[in-house]
């Protein structure tokens, strides 16, 4: 432990600044691979061969005793490190299908909220900007939320831990002369797959018959979405059929706005007509006091497991089953 400690470990006792400094970029002498340019070239060429990789980082490899020495030099005379590579991204060398995948940096987390909060921009539209899925926007907004909050209520941050976690992960950075990611984070507009369609079907069609892809959702489920409406961004779709039609952006975000609108105005009145509906399913009974309120309920509303939400008492929850004796813990079938 210590021969490595004082040999190739000494690499890391002054980890390489804006980078994930992995066991996997190092040879065994301690020196950066991708720090020259040669071994760089040839580790990207040869990193399917398992015979070249077990032979690279060998004594008998010259450019392996100028490595720190290069890497040293590269640092003092301000010149870029490169990039890493897939193969430097892997934090277990015994692992090698395992690659750490990047994270928001901190410049593109504070341009996500302030999108939200001061450009008033939805958190679709946000993604669609920035590339980052939804369901990361949304948690990236209420975490900067807490976060702040935290600060006027003058709590402490673990903002050390934060620093050192985020300097061992990979990033993913923000070009404030773009204003976006400077490579894409992830795929934004992945179709999440529906239970209906896991199944295979042979449905026989008409050849006279008009059979696009409604027809195809319809023949799976009657209330099933084509595609083009069930991904995360359809007006990805539009903007691809705008552009088509030698039509500006500037249209289609008119016609999305508007399109948002109504869906906002349906969802408001949707919910005072469920609201309405509530208040007048409900007897009232005024006392000098108080006001009682009675409802009808059904016994079935708990469900099969006695755990539904519409039950009584469900607000207050359920105790968990998983200490009760004679209770099958383990899962029956695969949704």
């Amino acid at each position: 432990m210590f021969r490595w400690l004082n040999g190739p470990g000494a690499a890391f006792v002054d980890p390489l600044p804006g980078s994930t400094n992995y066991l996997n970029a190092y040879d065994p002498q301690g020196n950066l691979i991708r720090a020259r340019g040669g071994t760089a070239a040839r580790r990207a060429s040869d990193k399917d061969d398992p015979e070249k990789v077990a032979d690279e980082g060998k004594d008998d490899d010259p450019d392996l005793k100028t490595g720190r020495k290069e890497l040293d030099q590269n640092i003092a005379g301000g010149r870029p490190i490169p990039k890493e590579l897939a193969d430097d991204l892997m934090p277990f060398p015994m692992n090698r299908q395992f690659k750490s995948q990047p994270v928001l940096s901190e410049e593109l987390r504070d341009e996500i909220y302030r999108r939200i909060t001061e450009e008033r921009k939805s958190v679709r539209m946000v993604s669609a900007e920035l590339g980052v899925e939804m369901q990361r926007v949304g948690a990236v907004f209420r975490l900067k939320t807490i976060e702040k909050q935290w600060a006027i209520e003058g709590k402490p941050l673990a903002m050390p831990y934060a620093r050192a976690i985020n300097a061992m992960l990979p990033k993913t950075p923000y070009d404030p002369r773009t204003r976006k990611p400077a490579q894409p984070h992830e795929s934004i507009n992945d179709l999440p797959v529906h239970s209906a369609t896991t199944r295979q079907l042979f449905h026989p069609v008409p050849e006279s018959m008009h059979f696009n892809r409604t027809s195809a959702a319809k023949v799976f489920a009657r209330d099933l979405l084509p595609a083009d409406k069930r991904i995360p961004h359809p007006e990805m779709v539009e903007l691809a059929k705008f552009a088509s039609e030698n039509r500006g952006r500037d249209d289609l975000l008119k016609t999305r706005q508007n399109e948002l609108e109504q869906e906002e105005a349906a969802i408001l009145n949707m919910r005072r007509e469920q609201k309405a509906a509530h208040e007048a399913a409900a007897k009232k009974v005024d006392t000098a006091r108080w006001q009682f309120r009675f409802e009808n309920i059904k016994v079935e509303s708990v469900g099969r497991h006695g755990r539904g939400r519409a039950g009584v008492g469900a607000r207050y929850g359920v105790p968990p089953q998983d200490r009760k004796k004679g209770q099958i813990k383990i899962p029956m079938r695969v949704d």
